[in-house]
């Protein structure tokens, strides 16, 4: 850096024939241009300039060099201004990792982000695995529950909650539950978390400890919907994930007023001084459309 910082002072210099005037061009001292100079001068092992009390001329030594030096600080210039343009506009890859079931959540809003953002090239994982960003080389991932490393900045997308649901072909065969004691009779599909293989529990108010019987078990809840979806059994759900089948009637809910659990995901980046921009501006288009809410 220092000799890059000296060059410059030297082509700013022979430019202005002046050390006052390179001085004012890169705002420092004439003092400090000079000093500058002298050291590159004494790295050389060549005078640069010829110095009289009223002007400075190239020497032949510095003529040659200052030949070279110019297109070198020209496209050093021209690298940084390039640079700049890359900072301020976003663009290139962002890779993002979301859950299996995150596509429901981005796909709606997916061709609005690329058309604002037409040279942001989106690499999109959908998986339950928990990725390490940092390792991985992730921009970006949705995560839910709790965050564990320090190591990642963090923002709410926002809150849901889960709800119990069957097929009306399901309920046809099992009269739906009352209360959560009825739950041991039903067929229960349950969801395993990929990560440790634990069976993830249903999350309801109740007196005395439930014993839920499995049916199936899934790490993956697309194949839990559709299970459910063919009148197999219950299954324990972000409502966000059955919104629509709800609504057409095709699921329906049980044991609403005994849920108690709400879960939530977040945004989360790699911490970093800087954020590049492809990365702030899907981190703010993602939050602002609330891809979690009802409406």
């Amino acid at each position: 850096m220092d000799n890059l910082n000296g060059m410059l002072a030297f082509v700013r210099a022979a430019q202005h024939q002046s050390f006052a005037a390179a001085g004012a061009r890169l705002g420092i001292s004439a003092s400090a241009i000079g000093k500058s100079v002298a050291r590159l001068e004494e790295k050389l092992g060549v005078r640069l300039f010829n110095r009289s009390t009223r002007r400075i001329s190239l020497t032949d030594e510095g003529l040659l060099f200052f030949e070279r030096c110019q297109l070198i600080v020209a496209q050093v210039e021209e690298a940084e201004q390039e640079l700049s343009r890359v900072s301020a506009e976003p663009r290139g890859k962002l890779r993002v990792s979301m859950p299996a079931i995150g596509y429901r959540m981005l796909l709606p809003h997916l061709a609005e982000f690329m058309q604002c953002y037409p040279h942001v090239e989106l690499e999109l994982d959908f998986s339950d695995r928990m990725v390490d960003l940092i390792a991985e080389g992730i921009d970006v991932a949705v995560r839910s529950g709790e965050l564990a490393t320090s190591q990642l900045m963090s923002r709410r997308l926002g809150p849901f909650h889960f709800v119990i649901v069957g097929s009306p072909a399901y309920f046809a065969g099992h009269p739906s539950p009352q209360t959560p004691q009825d739950l041991p009779q039903h067929a229960c599909l349950r969801y395993r978390f990929p990560n440790n293989g634990q069976l993830q529990p249903w999350d309801i108010r109740c007196d005395t400890p439930l014993n839920l019987p499995v049916a199936m078990s899934s790490n993956n809840l697309e194949a839990l919907l559709q299970a459910v979806l063919q009148g197999v059994g219950l299954a324990y759900v972000p409502e966000f994930l059955v919104r629509d089948y709800l609504r057409n009637g095709v699921l329906v809910t049980a044991l609403d007023e005994y849920q108690q659990d709400a879960g939530k995901f977040s945004i989360v980046w790699p911490s970093s001084r800087h954020m590049l921009p492809k990365v702030r501006v899907f981190i703010d288009f993602l939050t602002a459309k609330q891809v979690l809410s009802a409406d």
